[in-house]
């Protein structure tokens, strides 16, 4: 009788409501913290997971639109001032700096060094809002970096901390029986599994959001020099 009762004595003291409830209020405080950040971590990635999944849909059916569309002005007098995606951003405010030199008599009246210098103030305006916009889309994915590279250690911290308490114990009572060391050493160990709960999730969003950051970055950079190719030839031709 009194064995099982030690049994599920133990067995509640090794679950993980137990196990935190047993911990000393350090290593409560570690998990406290390691389980906020996966929380946060994982808020990050479900809102990022939307946000380059619709950023990818967005700028597939522009670039349809774009390639199929045979005037700049209609295409850009649809879109409105205010186009969703950063490639339809892109493209407006390359359109904006064009519209604004049309209007002053570009291209006829320019010579070529001018309409060299149009094209360049296009192409800074572009990579402006480039910069601007993958700023916008990396936000937040640094902290899953941090959290993937220190929660181990958080918890590795928690660990050592709740076994050198479970020693002091052990010395203290004389015993050294499993049922009096498992305890305390499980409520330790549980910090480090916290903390790679956390980190193992992070590390593997962090790089596929990386990867995908890169990818868009590449789009945008590649759509922005085929837009200025685009106004260049234009200006060429207005000017022969």
């Amino acid at each position: 009788m009194e064995t099982a009762e030690l049994a599920v004595s133990t067995s509640s003291e090794l679950s993980i409501f137990g196990l935190f409830l047993a911990a000393d209020l350090l290593v409560k405080t570690v998990m406290i913290l390691l389980v906020a950040a996966s929380i946060w971590s994982w808020s990050i990635m479900i809102q990022k997971s939307r946000s380059f999944r619709n950023q990818r849909n967005l700028t597939n059916f522009f670039e349809e639109r774009f390639w199929s569309q045979e005037s700049l002005d209609d295409f850009y007098d649809h879109l409105g001032s205010e186009p969703d995606g950063a490639m339809a951003r892109v493209f407006g405010v390359g359109m904006r700096e064009w519209r604004m030199a049309s209007t002053k008599g570009v291209p006829r009246s320019l010579g070529r060094e001018l309409r060299t210098s149009l094209v360049g103030r296009i192409e800074k305006s572009m990579s402006l809002v480039i910069s601007k916009e993958m700023d916008e889309l990396e936000k937040g994915i640094p902290f899953l970096a941090s959290v993937g590279s220190v929660a181990p250690f958080i918890g590795l911290f928690g660990t050592v901390w709740g076994i050198m308490n479970s020693f002091a114990a052990i010395a203290e009572s004389k015993n050294t029986s499993l049922a009096v060391v498992a305890p305390g050493i499980a409520e330790a160990l549980f910090a480090t599994a916290l903390g790679l709960a956390a980190a193992i999730p992070a590390v593997v969003a962090y790089n596929k959001f990386s990867g995908d950051l890169e990818k868009i970055g590449n789009s945008l950079e590649s759509f922005a020099a085929e837009f200025t190719n685009l106004i260049a030839r234009q200006l060429d031709e207005d000017a022969s």
